[in-house]
């Protein structure tokens, strides 16, 4: 009689996928966290109106944080996005405000962001510089060009029925930019798990040399998503032009850090090789929780930002200590049971 051992029990499967999704499952109850606090702290939080506010106010920060996942998880960085943001904010303003049809300021708003994000890419891939001196310059460059074009003033637009519903417009009651970030999220998804072009920059982030043997294009994936950087950045910009009615230079200052710390709270690895979407949705979500429950609670505004800063550390902290911890431990429990 032949008996056939196995090292692993019959419930590892579930195991190891708690342990794959554990940085995910953090966030997401950190999430929750945050919903019931503010929840009991504030009447206001939980109306619906408030959390559509929550999520039309955060459909940029989610759709660039989108993007930042593939740079990230390829072992880059960019931290050009917000002066990205400011020079389409203001270009389009300044297009809008010479008549200029919205369409064409859309599309060519919109090629021009994903041509700067691929060009900051070029420099990157075949040029060999690093991704943070690159983007570092390039957020110098493109906020100095705003700030050339507006001369440091706001640029009003005038009323376009039409081009304001980007911003401000709902359908079927789900605001516009919301459903903008959704259709990201969903393309960004499936790009990144379910695509060969995702295996790719997971494989670029965990190991350029390797991957570049087993035959994949490690520098056309680097500068392509920058391009999508360069892409989502320019939808935010029209976005948030469309929702304020104008542009300016000084749009987007310090978005880039949301952005990071958004990535990093989902659960991608910094220093590239694992990203995950849901995360990084969840982890923009969590910040634009905290961002609004601090105002419903009437936190004062110059400790807003502390207060955020805390609640992100330690939450970093517990995802990339505790929670991992607590899979490795899973993990090896499984093995020898």
């Amino acid at each position: 009689m032949t008996i056939a051992y196995s090292d692993r029990p019959r419930f590892s499967p579930n195991i190891d996928r708690l342990a794959r999704n554990a940085h995910v499952l953090s966030i997401a109850g950190f999430f929750l966290l945050c919903c019931v606090v503010f929840t009991l702290s504030s009447d206001v939080f939980l109306t619906s109106g408030n959390l559509l506010n929550v999520l039309r106010q955060s459909a940029p920060l989610m759709m660039v944080a989108i993007a930042m996942t593939f740079v990230i998880t390829s072992g880059g960085i960019d931290l050009s996005i917000g002066s990205m943001i400011a020079l389409i904010n203001a270009v389009t303003a300044i297009a809008l405000h010479n008549g200029a049809p919205w369409p064409l300021v859309v599309g060519g708003a919109l090629m021009i962001g994903a041509s700067l994000g691929l060009a900051q890419g070029w420099f990157i891939a075949f040029q060999k510089i690093p991704s943070f001196i690159v983007t570092l310059a390039g957020l110098s460059i493109l906020r100095g060009v705003a700030l050339l074009f507006t001369e440091g003033f706001s640029v009003p637009i005038s009323n376009n029925a039409s081009f304001a519903v980007i911003g401000r417009g709902d359908f079927f009651g789900v605001p516009v930019p919301a459903l903008l970030a959704m259709m990201t999220m969903i393309a960004g998804y499936v790009i990144l798990d379910r695509m060969k072009f995702g295996r790719h920059v997971t494989a670029v982030g965990v190991n350029p040399e390797a991957a570049r043997r087993a035959g994949i294009p490690v520098r056309l994936v680097t500068m392509s998503v920058y391009g999508m950087t360069g892409l989502t950045s320019a939808a935010a910009g029209i976005i948030i032009a469309s929702r304020l009615s104008s542009g300016s230079s000084n749009a987007a200052v310090g978005f880039e850090l949301d952005v990071i710390a958004a990535v990093v709270l989902g659960g991608t690895v910094l220093v590239g090789g694992r990203g995950t979407i849901i995360g990084t949705v969840l982890g923009a979500l969590t910040i634009a929780i905290i961002g609004n429950g601090l105002i419903l609670v009437h936190i004062s505004a110059f400790f807003t930002q502390i207060v955020t800063g805390t609640i992100i550390l330690s939450a970093i902290w517990l995802n990339s200590k505790v929670f991992s911890q607590m899979a490795v431990r899973y993990r090896g429990r499984s093995k020898t049971l």
